[in-house]
């Protein structure tokens, strides 16, 4: 990956507060039960840990949202929440970091997902998930398209955030889509197993390694399989881009018509890897939005990456520090 000029990254950044872009997906909440272990139980064979504190932070889409809001872009979230003091939660978070926040719908029958993470001396020890699966009524996808059409022609790109959680079922992603190429505006997907090859037409698709060999059944192990891999998911989902998440080896990208590239990782240390793929599907929304090039996207996206695995928690990536990041690597 070349290094970007001085000049080039300043035009970049200063592109990103012109640009709106919309994230659809799966909203949670993340809980973390911050404490401390000094014994095991004696009733079973497990840590106790002695809670010292408690917080709430945007997960899922609400996560990818906060990180397109941090990267100085105008961000427009589309989601659901249940009728419940967890919804309200992220509601309330959404206004004070200023989104908007008609686009959040509260779907009665359901409750929102909470992800319960208990840290103890910064290392994850255990996870408790309160979720629904099931896909949303078509009476909930009309509410959302509503939204989504009265907003289209002000956006400059659109994520959609899959986590499996019941938002984008295979319906609302096709009309999504369709609409969005009707109008000519970018769709950059990070998708999940159950719809995974539903995404086609989209601007960008940003499978993991694991989601990758989930869906295909090719191991990545080799530069043949990620040629093989890579060459099926363009085929059968006709996108222009195709980035591959492999943790700490970095992330392989590979853009319609040219070569594939290596994008070796930026962690220096890895504290936390939980959220560093939202991070990458924001940072590639926001730079292509902004006219980057996908190798240029991918670049700033693997430094984001790098940046956030080396919190504890999921927290959203730093304009400001990832710029001066960059900096350090100027031509």
């Amino acid at each position: 990956m070349k290094p970007f000029t001085q000049n080039r990254l300043d035009a970049l950044f200063a592109a990103f507060s012109d640009k709106t872009v919309m994230v659809i997906g799966d909203l949670m909440l993340d809980r973390y039960l911050w404490g401390k272990v000094s014994r095991i139980s004696p009733e079973a064979p497990v840590p106790v840990v002695d809670i010292e504190s408690e917080s709430s932070r945007l997960g899922g889409a609400a996560n990818v949202s906060y990180n397109v809001l941090s990267l100085g872009v105008r961000v427009v979230p589309l989601g659901i929440v249940g009728n419940d003091a967890e919804g309200e939660l992220i509601k309330r978070m959404f206004q004070e970091k200023g989104f908007p926040t008609e686009g959040i719908l509260t779907d009665a029958n359901r409750f929102t997902t909470v992800k319960t993470r208990v840290i103890a001396h910064h290392q994850h020890v255990v996870r408790t998930d309160r979720e629904i699966r099931e896909g949303i009524s078509k009476a909930v996808q009309d509410k959302l398209m509503d939204h989504f059409e009265r907003r289209l022609d002000g956006l400059d790109g659109i994520i959609l955030e899959d986590y499996n959680k019941g938002l984008l079922v295979p319906e609302f992603i096709g009309r999504v889509i369709a609409r969005a190429r009707e109008k000519g505006k970018m769709v950059f997907v990070d998708p999940k197993y159950d719809h995974f090859f539903e995404y086609r037409g989209v601007t960008l698709f940003k499978p993991n390694r694991k989601e990758a060999f989930d869906r295909l059944g090719i191991k990545l192990d080799s530069e043949d399989a990620f040629r093989s891999a890579l060459k099926r998911l363009m085929d059968e989902l006709d996108c222009r881009v195709v980035l591959i998440t492999l943790g700490e080896e970095g992330m392989i990208l590979q853009e319609r018509g040219r070569e594939i590239m290596r994008v070796p990782t930026r962690a220096v240390k890895v504290h936390d890897v939980s959220g560093a793929g939202d991070t990458v599907i924001a940072a590639m929304a926001v730079v292509m939005s902004a006219g980057g090039s996908a190798e240029e996207a991918a670049t700033i996206a693997n430094q984001a990456a790098g940046i956030v695995c080396g919190e504890v928690g999921i927290v959203p990536v730093d304009k400001h520090v990832l710029f001066q990041k960059l900096a350090e690597d100027v031509a």
